[in-house]
């Protein structure tokens, strides 16, 4: 038997306020949805306020420090955002490409190229007492860049894997694998279902999970709390089943 450690669960729940914006009305409200994650054995609360505002607005950032499960914040590095996660300082924050026309985060970051933009953000998030995570493919080159510039997590883009590409677990598997090596605390994220989340459960070095636009579709259906509650239960089973393995 190999020790496994535990993996957490952070519910996304940006497209509550998708629904909500779409009439322009504070209802349905994701602090209320948020809550619901708690109850369900969601171990953080994930929250992308984007430039256009889209869905989360500023206010959905303020009242969600209240929570009683720490607030990782989507932003883009832009100094908009550094000004306002400076300013709000919730437990983490994870940066993200982010272009206006795209309709989801498409792809992780170039942190290889960016790496003189993205050091002076990491910088000053880390100064002001924030979890900085990087959203990166797993790419050996990107994963030394996103060391490099003193971030202590990375969250692997789950993307292609999602859409059944070839060869994306095996490539996740490695990056997780040479992240971990590096020192670095692994998540991952992006397009995770009931049916495909196993195998990524099974990989050790993640400890992290942040699931969103699943999970409020799902509440459709079956409400956030089932609809949570069945996610915590396969990731935790699927965890148990690494550790004996």
């Amino acid at each position: 038997m190999r020790a496994v450690t535990p993996m957490r669960l952070g519910v996304n729940l940006d497209h509550v306020a998708t629904l909500r914006n779409a009439r322009g009305l504070d209802y349905p409200d994701p602090i209320r949805a948020a809550q619901l994650a708690i109850e369900a054995g969601a171990d953080g609360i994930t929250l992308h306020l984007r430039e256009d505002r889209r869905h989360i607005r500023d206010a959905d950032i303020e009242r969600a420090r209240a929570l009683a499960i720490p607030l990782n914040m989507e932003m883009a590095a832009t100094a908009e955002m550094v000004r306002i996660a400076c300013g709000l300082r919730p437990h983490a924050c994870c940066l993200v490409p982010e272009r206006r026309a795209e309709v989801t985060t498409e792809g992780g970051l170039d942190v290889v190229g960016q790496r003189a933009s993205l050091g002076p953000v990491v910088a000053a998030l880390r100064d002001a007492g924030i979890r900085v995570s990087l959203f990166v493919d797993p790419d050996p080159a990107q994963l030394d860049a996103a060391a490099g510039l003193g971030a202590p997590v990375v969250e692997l883009h789950t993307g292609a894997y999602a859409l059944g590409h070839a060869g994306e677990l095996a490539r996740l598997a490695e990056g997780a694998r040479h992240a971990a090596g590096l020192g670095l605390e692994v998540h991952a994220g992006h397009g995770l279902t009931y049916g495909n989340v196993g195998p990524i459960v099974a990989l050790p070095e993640v400890r992290e999970l942040n699931i969103g636009h699943f999970l409020v579709g799902e509440a459709l259906f079956i409400g956030l709390v089932e609809a949570i509650r069945r996610m915590r239960g396969l990731i935790d089973a699927g965890r148990r089943r690494a550790e004996i393995g």
